[in-house]
Order: C-alpha cells, then structure tokens, then sequence
C-alpha cells in the first residue's frame, strides 16, 4: 500500500514531533540511528520533506531537522501526497485501465464496487489523522 520511502517520511516526521523541544534541531545520525534507517536514504526523504514546508532543515554543527509546523496542522494524507502521491486513491488496486475510481464507466473491474468505498474511507481517514493525533 505505501512505499517503504513513505513508512519511512511517516516514521521520521512523528519521531521529529514527539521528540520536539522548543527551537531544538535533531540530527540526521541521531534519527536514523534511533529509527533504525539507512541515513543517507533517510537524508533524501527529509529533504524532499523540508523543500515542502514540512520540516525545517538547518546546515552547520547546531543543524539538523525540525518540524515545519505544528504536528496537528500536518496530516497523513499530505505526507503521503508529498512522497508516493495520490494515485493509490484514484486507481485500480489491481491496476485494471479502465478501472480508475470513475463511476461512470462500464468495464470496472470485479473488485471495484468492493473495494472503491474502503479507499474512499482510508483516503477520509488519511486526511482527518494529524501527526499530532499520535503523540
């Protein structure tokens, strides 16, 4: 369902919110250290998440990575929007062309009418559930 870059982004921006102090910065190394997650790959996840005004990013000896805003202004969905897109919302689980999440076409594929309205609900739930609400 979600990549692991996404598990990842998810993983990290939680760990930078529950261990938030003040204007304090986290390193890199301390991160994936306690997340148990190659750096130099986690390094690419947080930048693309800073470059989105998720996370602040600071360079130099004091740096590291903060949250961008507050927790509970940061949702799910948008997390997952930034690192694997939406298109897991919008098409075929099974990847049938003329299956993409459009009443109006005949040819659905057999597991659309079961499985349209539990995306429907995830991708509800996605944008309802803030960072905030798991600290």
């Amino acid at each position: 369902m979600l990549s692991n870059t996404c598990k990842y982004a998810i993983r990290a921006v939680l760990y930078l919110a529950v261990n938030e102090k003040d204007d304090s910065k986290i390193g890199i190394k301390k991160i994936s250290e306690d997340l148990n997650m190659p750096s130099p790959f986690l390094g690419k996840i947080l930048q693309v998440l800073s470059k989105h005004k998720i996370l602040n990013s600071t360079k130099g000896p004091h740096g590291g990575f903060s949250l961008g805003k507050k927790a509970h202004d940061i949702t799910l969905l948008e997390i997952v929007q930034i690192i694997d897109g939406l298109d897991f919302f919008h098409t075929c689980v099974i990847g049938v062309k003329v299956c993409e999440h459009d009443p109006s076409k005949k040819d659905i594929c057999p597991f659309h009418d079961k499985l349209d309205p539990i995306r429907d609900e995830l991708h509800s739930q996605f944008k309802a559930l803030s960072i905030g609400s798991f600290k």
